[in-house]
């Protein structure tokens, strides 16, 4: 039997209250590490012949070309192996779980976009609120350092919703641009005090890693 929008609108508060405890258990990095580890021992279990066994015979040849890779560069013994072992095992699960979560909150997002569009289930009023409720707790910063001469809507044309419909920020190519170049020029400053004032020519390495 379909809720009517009523019903819709007061549980979609309630959910969210009731799953604030996970969601914040879930961010606090300890938790995502045991996770991790148990992820990891989960697929190290599987049968080879399963899905989560090829998944993780995957990973381990992932994880034994990339210590080659570094072993290319510099002397992996024994102990630097079984940490590098290790840390890149557990790098790895959390970035590909990171993607596979990053994908399923888009497609989600887009799921309760074309909810609210279409006005499937009568959702698109508790859509709407709370979007208006989280809208406004973005905006208030905004206008608490609004000038008392300047109206509120010029305020808001020049800050945050232009005239001409245009987004406040530059387009994303520009903006790839602009952190990709950040973080070239953060890597390179690095990579030259480390090269100057450390033991550790890594420059010198990446050099006769590009050489080989």
């Amino acid at each position: 039997m379909l809720q009517s929008p009523l019903a819709f609108s007061g549980a979609t508060p309630m959910l969210k209250t009731l799953s604030a405890p996970f969601r914040m258990a879930f961010r606090f990095p300890l938790v995502q590490f045991a996770l991790v580890i148990f992820l990891i021992l989960l697929l190290q279990a599987a049968n080879d012949k399963s899905a989560f066994g090829r998944i993780f015979d995957g990973l381990d040849r992932l994880v034994d070309d990339t210590i080659e890779l570094i072993g290319s560069i510099f002397t992996v013994k024994s102990f630097t192996k079984s940490w590098l072992t290790f840390g890149l095992m557990i790098a790895y699960v959390y970035l590909a779980c990171w993607l596979i979560l990053s994908l399923c909150g888009i497609g989600a997002r887009k799921l309760v976009d074309l909810a609210g569009r279409h006005n499937l289930f009568w959702s698109r009023n508790a859509i709407a609120r709370q979007r208006g409720i989280d809208a406004y707790r973005a905006w208030l910063p905004l206008e608490t350092i609004r000038p008392a001469h300047i109206s509120q809507r010029e305020w808001e044309e020049e800050f945050a919703w232009p005239a001409d419909n245009r987004p406040p920020y530059p387009p994303l190519g520009q903006r790839v641009l602009r952190a990709v170049l950040s973080y070239a020029a953060a890597v390179a400053i690095i990579l030259i005090l480390l090269q100057v004032f450390t033991p550790f020519p890594v420059i010198s390495w990446l050099a006769s890693l590009v050489t080989r």
